[in-house]
């Protein structure tokens, strides 16, 4: 009895190696990439914050806000015809600003597909005059500039739907109870077959490889269905990565949604925030993180080990903000210049130090009530800090917003590291440095100044 049991555990503990190993091997793109653009698109967009000729409540959530009936709300889709939407800009614009991915919502909470689906005809192909499939275009596109195509999905939130209960932050608290009063008559099994499931094969099968499913809200998921459908997934598309919010612990990594984790997590983690104050189209949003926020952001999220995945909000005519591009723009040129101190680097053995931001952070996340909508929980301040990522025998050494010549770096002090030699990224000139007791002592060069505050030393150990 005791060697089967024995052996039952070597067997199990196989098959837990080999299922990580190939978890591993299908994030390896995922993980190198480090860096997408995430879009939030749907008849919220066509909205843009208002309704009924005042701002709306709720920003891309307004129909739970001001509890529109379905039949009011479909006529929204009447007026979607983006025809300045321009898949190859998108993607051009993404890939200039460094990124590798992109994640677009193919059906948020409204319940309305941006993709035509032949499984239920609320869609902009059927339902609209624009009458075509973005999707399917930036498919095309994203394989002409070698940009991974991902999709999001809101799989326990569908306000077109019948029969989708919710339990956040209450009972009900999340489901549409004006046209579908009787909460405990949903079934979200019937929504399970008859929508989710289809819908997703829907986009595993018409646009090519799929990087990502990228699941939102799982509310009332059960276990055994996240299964069905991580095993729906995997087998339509083996390579495809899905994340946390599958449901029940299926996914293949986690998210943190505005706000930028502290340190290296043991699972693979990506953090989503948005580029503004609000995830979707809000003519009333003028709050926009600056380039050397966002760059920031980035360098926050890859010193923990972690993937930056930056919103933006197309317009409902399919155009991206000018506010949105010029920071796009000069993200991307701060990536030509330092993209290796990004892209395939992992956590090294200190994050960073003078940590003042994560407290003032904190400070804004406790402050920050309303976490279904103006969620962002991230840090406007630049206070000079120092971070770090590594790369074989590489350290880089961020030195951010930094207000004097010379920047000490204590966790290279002399006796702790062995230091071959620095560079400064974006700097043809030798750069003076010292090793002490008391840290690395870097001066940064008078007759240099980055596009933005940010310095990338490139430290050879």
């Amino acid at each position: 009895m005791r060697k089967r049991i024995f052996l039952l555990a070597i067997l199990i503990s196989f098959c837990v190696s080999i299922f990580s190993q190939q978890t591993d091997a299908k994030l390896a793109w995922w993980k190198e990439a480090k860096f997408g653009l995430f879009v939030h698109w749907g008849l919220f967009s066509v909205a843009g914050g208002e309704w009924k000729g005042r701002p709306s409540k709720g920003g891309e959530h307004f129909m739970l806000y001001e509890k529109i009936p379905l039949k009011e709300y479909a006529t929204i889709a009447k007026q979607m015809n983006p025809t300045k939407f321009n898949a190859d800009a998108w993607v051009k614009a993404a890939k200039d600003a460094g990124m590798k991915y992109i994640v677009i919502t193919a059906k948020h909470h409204e319940g309305f597909a941006m993709y035509n689906s032949p499984s239920n005809d609320f869609n902009i192909v059927k339902a609209s005059p624009y009458g075509k499939d973005p999707m399917a275009m930036l498919a095309k596109s994203c394989k002409k500039y070698g940009v991974k195509l991902c999709f999001y999905y809101s799989l326990g939130r569908d306000w077109a739907d019948p029969d989708v209960p919710t339990n956040w932050p209450t009972k009900g608290g999340r489901s549409n109870t004006w046209d579908y009063p009787n909460e405990d008559a949903k079934d979200f099994s019937k929504y399970f077959e008859r929508k989710v499931k289809p819908q997703v094969k829907e986009l595993l099968t018409q646009y090519g490889p799929v990087g990502v499913m990228w699941f939102d809200t799982p509310e009332l998921i059960n276990k055994e269905q996240s299964k069905e459908l991580r095993e729906l997934i995997v087998k339509l598309q083996p390579k495809c990565i899905i994340n946390e919010r599958i449901g029940n612990g299926e996914g293949d990594f986690n998210v943190s949604e505005q706000k930028l984790n502290k340190s290296a997590a043991a699972k693979p983690w990506e953090s989503c925030i948005t580029i503004s104050r609000q995830w979707g189209f809000n003519k009333y949003d003028t709050t926009y993180k600056s380039p050397e926020v966002l760059v920031r952001n980035l360098i926050e999220v890859a010193s923990a080990d972690g993937n930056f995945l930056l919103n933006v909000g197309p317009n409902g005519e399919g155009e991206i903000s000018q506010q949105s591009l010029s920071r796009l723009v000069l993200v991307g040129e701060w990536m030509k210049v330092n993209g290796e101190s990004i892209y395939g680097t992992h956590a090294w053995k200190e994050q960073g130090e003078k940590t003042a931001i994560e407290k003032e952070q904190k400070a804004v996340s406790d402050k920050n009530t309303m976490k279904d909508v103006f969620n962002d929980a991230t840090s406007q301040k630049t206070p000079a800090d120092i971070r770090f990522t590594a790369k074989g025998n590489v350290v880089y050494v961020f030195v951010r917003s930094w207000k004097s010549q010379e920047a000490l770096v204590k966790a290279m002090a002399a006796g702790k590291e062995n230091i071959q030699s620095v560079q400064l990224l974006g700097y043809k000139g030798a750069v003076e440095w010292k090793q002490t007791e008391e840290g690395l002592a870097i001066k940064l060069p008078a007759n240099y100044a980055p596009m933005l505050p940010i310095y990338t030393f490139k430290v050879t150990l």
